[in-house]
């Protein structure tokens, strides 16, 4: 039987070409393994692997039973339901350790990076297996989009090493040029049901005993999104009351301007303030020079909530 490699649920780029890297990899140490991804491509996800003709993983919603690694996350809201009834072998990533838990011991490598391939880069380094070409180019890519092509306040040296390295492995050479690509792709919105836009980069986290969402769109510039933000905003606080949730944010991220625009749906809207000292107006507030989900939105909103 196969074991699974997978991401998180809404699985973006990094996720993606996460779990493919890490069953290459595997693949080459012995292991019978198959990446997995647990909902569809995102525009940008697919532009990814077609640039570099690597084939998408299957969808997979159900783990029970099965040998997996956990990619790009810990928790358990962004894990599938049935989690419990799998055995986890070991989790890469680059985010705050979550609340999964495990009856064994298991391989763990996670860093303080900007991307879950920058550890996965470093994996291959450490047993000495070169990286196929298509394999790095996907890579390449996923640390292009989590670093925000090394905008991001998650953006490390290490970051920018490895996508050095996987620019020469994969045969790029600009890979500003291949970032802005990738932005161009995932800035598009014309015919992109609402709810989708959503849910393109959309997180459930636990905050205190509080469900809180925080979606987030980036774009080259945020007046492509002027004509669908009254319907993103009508959509957040439809998709706060369906999941019984007390907030759900949705950030959209300039990435030229480099800050946020916060659309807010939420049971006390105080909480962005206390979060980020701006107070929200309309529901919305623009967070200057905030990027990054994981390191400037969710430890500051779980010290609001605490």
């Amino acid at each position: 039987m196969s074991t699974l490699v997978f991401g998180h649920k809404n699985p973006d780029t990094d996720s993606v070409c996460a779990a493919i890297a890490l069953a290459d990899l595997k693949k080459k140490l012995g292991e019978t393994i198959t990446p997995a991804i647990q909902g569809e491509l995102t525009p940008e996800s697919k532009f990814v692997l077609e640039k570099f003709k690597v084939a998408a993983p299957a969808v997979v919603t159900s783990f029970a039973g099965k040998d997996v690694y956990l990619v790009d996350h810990s928790d358990l809201a962004q894990s599938p339901d049935d989690l419990g009834e799998a055995n986890i072998l070991g989790i890469v990533d680059h985010h705050k350790l979550g609340d999964v838990t495990t009856s064994q011991p298991l391989e763990c490598w996670i860093w303080p990076v900007g991307c879950t391939c920058t550890v996965i880069k470093s994996m291959y380094d450490f047993n000495k297996i070169e990286i196929p070409k298509d394999i790095a180019g996907i890579m390449l890519c996923a640390i292009l989009s989590d670093t925000v092509i090394f905008k991001s306040a998650t953006c490390t040296d290490a970051d920018k090493k490895a996508c050095e390295a996987l620019a020469k492995a994969a045969g790029i050479t600009d890979t500003q040029a291949l970032g802005m690509d990738m932005f161009k792709v995932k800035s598009a919105v014309d015919g992109t049901p609402v709810r989708e836009l959503v849910l393109r980069d959309y997180k459930d986290f636990n905050m205190n005993g509080k469900k809180v969402g925080i979606g987030q769109l980036e774009v080259v510039d945020l007046s492509i999104l002027d004509k669908v933000k009254a319907d993103l905003e009508k959509d957040i606080i439809a998709l706060k009351k369906e999941g019984g949730r007390h907030s759900v944010f949705l950030l959209l991220t300039d990435i030229i301007k480099e800050g946020s625009e916060v659309l807010i749906a939420s049971d006390d809207e105080s909480v962005i303030e206390k979060a980020f000292g701006a107070t929200p107006k309309n529901s919305k507030v623009w967070l200057d020079g905030v990027m990054s989900r994981k390191k400037q939105v969710v430890p500051n909103l779980e010290k609001a909530f605490a």
